[in-house]
C-alpha cells in the first residue's frame, strides 16, 4: 500500500470515529468522499461486477455503456488497466481509465472526461468478511467544474454510498446458489 505525503497544512479530524487526513482551506477545491458497504456476495463476485463495464449500467446509475467513445474494451467483461470506459446518460459522456487493479482486492480508476469532475481519481477495495461477504470500500478525491460548484461534498458523499450499496446488492443478486 503506497503513503501519501501530506502537506505541512494538511489537518486530521474524526468522521464517525474514524481518523480521516484531509486538506484544510489552502486547497478548498479539492475535495473527497470515503463510503463503506456490505454484501452477502464473496470478492470474486463483487470483483467480476467491477471490472465488467456492461454491469455498471444495472447498479451504479451511468446510464449507459457507449462502447464506440471507450478504448481497450475487452470481450470477456475483464478489462485491464489503461482501458478507458465511456458512459452516457442523455447527452452526458462520462469517461473513465482504469490505473491500478490488485486481482480480487483493489479497484483503481480516474475520469478522463466529466462535465462536473476534475482531477477525480477514486479506489474500491474489497475486503472479504470473516464468516461469508465482502466489505467494500470506496473512496476518492475530486474537484468540480461547471455546474458541479453546486454539488456540496455531502451530496456527492451521498450519491457514492447509493452506489456503493448498489453495487453490492447488485452481487449479492448473481450468487450462484
Amino acid at each position: 500500500m503506497a503513503t501519501i505525503a501530506l502537506p505541512a497544512e494538511a489537518t486530521c479530524g474524526t468522521i464517525r470515529g474514524r481518523q480521516h487526513n484531509y486538506l484544510s482551506l489552502e486547497d478548498p477545491a479539492v475535495r473527497s468522499y470515503d463510503v463503506l458497504a456490505e454484501s452477502v456476495a464473496p470478492p470474486t463476485v463483487v470483483w467480476a461486477s467491477l471490472l465488467d463495464p456492461r454491469t455498471w449500467p444495472a447498479w451504479a446509475g451511468v446510464g449507459e455503456l457507449d462502447v464506440s467513445s471507450s478504448e481497450g474494451l475487452s470481450t470477456d467483461g475483464r478489462d485491464k488497466v489503461g482501458v478507458i470506459r465511456a458512459f452516457r446518460s442523455g447527452r452526458t459522456l462520462v469517461r473513465e481509465r482504469i490505473t491500478g487493479l490488485t486481482q480480487g482486492r483493489r479497484f483503481a480508476y480516474e475520469t478522463v472526461e466529466s462535465p462536473q469532475l476534475a482531477d477525480h481519481q477514486a479506489t474500491i477495495d474489497l475486503h472479504e468478511i470473516p464468516g461469508g461477504g465482502t466489505r467494500i470500500r470506496w473512496q476518492g478525491t475530486y474537484s468540480v467544474r461547471g455546474s458541479g460548484l453546486r454539488s456540496s461534498e455531502r451530496q456527492v458523499q451521498r450519491a457514492m454510498m447509493k452506489t456503493a450499496e448498489a453495487l453490492a446488492e447488485y452481487a449479492a443478486g448473481r450468487i450462484v446458489r
